[in-house]
């Protein structure tokens, strides 16, 4: 909420929408027609819609919302599953939402590997290079 009660998303580029659907809230995803501003779809932060992981120890996998936990007074917890049946439980913000369960908004990686197996596979090859030198 803005100055007098006025609801306005701001967008991670600190662009600002002023009077969005009032079915938008909080963690939701909106996409935004770049020409005209307006907003065109949105998704709902709900179980079965795919994420992706923006921090943490998990940093980088995509996988479905499988449940969420409120803590008032705490973090929230959103509990996910990834391709290869791994679950595990992220702050929520940590969390992405990327697309719904029919497919992603964004293009992924043919073989969805992961950020961090990415970053460790850099790792690996800057460790043997400083033992070849």
């Amino acid at each position: 909420m803005g100055t007098k009660g006025i609801p306005h998303p701001v967008t991670h580029d600190a662009q600002t929408i002023c009077y969005p659907e009032f079915l938008i809230k909080v963690n939701d995803i909106i996409q935004i027609d770049l020409k005209t501003g307006n907003i065109t779809d949105f998704i709902k932060f709900n179980a079965g819609n795919l994420c992706m992981v923006t921090g943490g120890a998990n940093l980088g996998r995509v996988a479905m919302i499988t449940d969420r936990e409120r803590h008032p007074g705490s973090f929230d917890v959103a509990h996910v599953k990834d391709a290869n049946g791994n679950s595990f439980a992220i702050q929520l913000s940590n969390n992405f939402v990327i697309g719904t369960d029919n497919g992603p908004w964004i293009s992924l990686p043919r073989e969805r590997v992961s950020a961090s197996a990415f970053l460790r596979r850099e790792e690996i090859g800057s460790q043997t290079e400083q033992c070849i030198k």
